[in-house]
């Protein structure tokens, strides 16, 4: 994973993209789009985030106790 975008924080009124809850991850793939993730979500995803993702932005730390 590379940093080559500066990944906006993620905002208390987004939403997890998988089950609606309050977003705490974003991750920028290729070409720009983002996904949110919830803490549950982020950290199920996460070697698959890590593996396509272009960024990461955790906030919260979420990914890191993992």
């Amino acid at each position: 994973m590379t940093t080559t975008t500066a990944a906006p924080p993620v905002s208390p009124a987004e939403r997890c993209d998988r089950c609606g809850a309050r977003a705490a991850v974003r991750a920028i793939l290729p070409g720009g789009a983002d996904l949110l993730f919830c803490a549950h979500h982020g950290r199920q995803h996460m070697e698959q985030l890590r593996a396509v993702a272009v960024e990461i932005r955790d906030d919260e730390g979420v990914l890191g106790a993992v």
